[in-house]
Parts: C-alpha cells; structure tokens; sequence
C-alpha cells in the first residue's frame, strides 16, 4: 500500500525546504498553496510535488486542509504542517504499520515543540491526528477544530518520542502574544454557545498553568517552562474574556450606563 503526503502552504520558504527533504521518499507529496508569494511554490518544484491551489482563508485552514486531503491519490494520508519534520522512524513505522490488518481508521502522532530554545516538557505529548485513511476524515472549517472521523483512532505510545514529529517553529514571545490575539478572536466563534461564569475567568486559566506547569512536567524547562505555562493559562482567560464580551449586547452597556448615571 502508498502513502499520500499532504502538505498545505502559504508564504512558507522558512522551514520548507527542510520539511520536503525529510518526506521525499513518500509516494506522493500533495501541496496545497493559497496562492503564495515568496519562493514556497518554487521549493516545491525541485520535489515532485503535485501542486494545487485553494483560495487563502488567513487562519482558518480547515477548507483548504479538506480540499487538500481530496486531492490525494491513495488511501493513506500523512497531514503535516509546513513546519514540521517527520523522522525517518516515523516513516518506516507508518509502512509498517499499513502492512497490517488492523481495523485502524486514523492514528494520533506526538508532536515536540519548541521555545526559547528548548524542548518543552509541558507541551508534550501534543497529539495531533495527522495520519488516517482519505474517506474517513473531515474537519469542522473553524480555528483548531478536532476532526471528525468515522471508525478506529489509536495513538502513537508518548514514550516513542523517536516518532514524534518535530516542530520546527521557535517563535518569540513577541510572536506568540501577536497569535494569541489573532486566535481567540477566532476561538470566540467556536465558542459561542459555551457558558462561562464569572470564575471562570480565574479557575480555567489557573487550571490551564497547573496542567502545562505541574502535570505535564513545564517546571522541568525552567524559566522557559514558566513563562509557557502561564502564556497558556492567558490564552485560556482571554477566550473566556471575549466570549463573555461578545454575548455583552450593546443594550446591555446602554443599561449599565443609565444605571450608573442614576446612582
């Protein structure tokens, strides 16, 4: 059995190069593009890519990432992002695997991020579901939406961290603060319907930086595992943040002012 590698794409020189080299022995490679404007498309040339185009949909990847996965020729899909690497491990595990007969649909692959320099305990294992049959996957077109599959998902055990993906992005704080923003707004649409209280403004976010900085060992990074953990737990309280503002109707703000101006 082949496996097909999709792969989608917008200004994405970066990392490219180094993602494509590590995959090029797959059966196919499908790269999806919105319509680049730096030299992605040209990288992709010197790998025997099957190019195809989607429309750019800025942070929300979901519609490109299912026209992408349509576009493969065999039933076997590796998802990766353009700024991930897959080992040579991963590879030889994921042939194996499809040699089987085992009624598997879909399997979750471990991810090792990066920042400040340093692997971060507190984000791993971070299971993405990357690798599954073409016709039984789809994702929900919003921002970090969970895909919806039809039939057996298994994971990759975390103590195989040789077939982990490595993620290659070492972004700043600077950086990752500018993408807070831009996802929770995003999240406030996913979110809509979700009822928050008053203290989940404290309790959600307090839980988030327990979960990254206790449970999953962050404390093991140093400085870097603490400053990740509570950028997480001010993710969280922001979401929460703009839920509740946007369920604030503006006669509500009207209301509140003649209440005061009554006091």
């Amino acid at each position: 059995m082949k496996i097909s590698v999709v792969i989608q794409t917008y200004n994405s020189e970066q990392f490219l190069e180094r993602v494509l080299d590590a995959v090029k022995d797959f059966d196919e490679i499908v790269l999806c593009d919105m319509y680049s404007t730096d030299k992605t498309l040209d990288i992709a040339a010197k790998y025997n890519c099957k190019i195809v185009f989607h429309e750019y949909t800025g942070g929300i990847v979901e519609p490109a990432r299912n026209f992408a996965i349509s576009q493969a020729s065999n039933q076997w899909v590796l998802l990766i992002d353009s700024d991930e690497v897959v080992t040579e491990e991963l590879k030889k595990y994921l042939y194996e695997f499809i040699k089987t007969d085992k009624d598997v649909h879909a399997i979750r692959i471990p991810r090792k991020n990066y920042f400040m320099g340093r692997f971060m305990h507190g984000s791993y294992p971070d299971y993405i579901l990357r690798f599954f049959k073409k016709d039984a996957i789809y994702w929900p077109p919003t921002v970090h939406a969970k895909p919806k599959i039809e039939g057996i998902t298994i994971d990759i055990p975390r103590k195989n961290k040789e077939l982990a993906f490595i993620h290659l992005v070492n972004s700043s704080i600077y950086t990752r603060f500018e993408k807070l923003n831009t996802y929770t707004n995003k999240e406030v649409t996913r979110r809509k319907d979700k009822k928050y209280k008053a203290y989940s403004l404290l309790l959600e976010p307090f839980g988030r930086f327990l979960h990254y900085y206790v449970f999953k060992s962050g404390y093991k990074d140093g400085i870097a595992g603490l400053i990740f953990a509570i950028q997480g737990a001010v993710y969280k309280y922001a979401t929460i943040a703009k839920v509740l503002e946007a369920k604030t109707t503006e006669d509500d703000y009207d209301k509140e002012l003649m209440d005061c101006l009554r006091k």
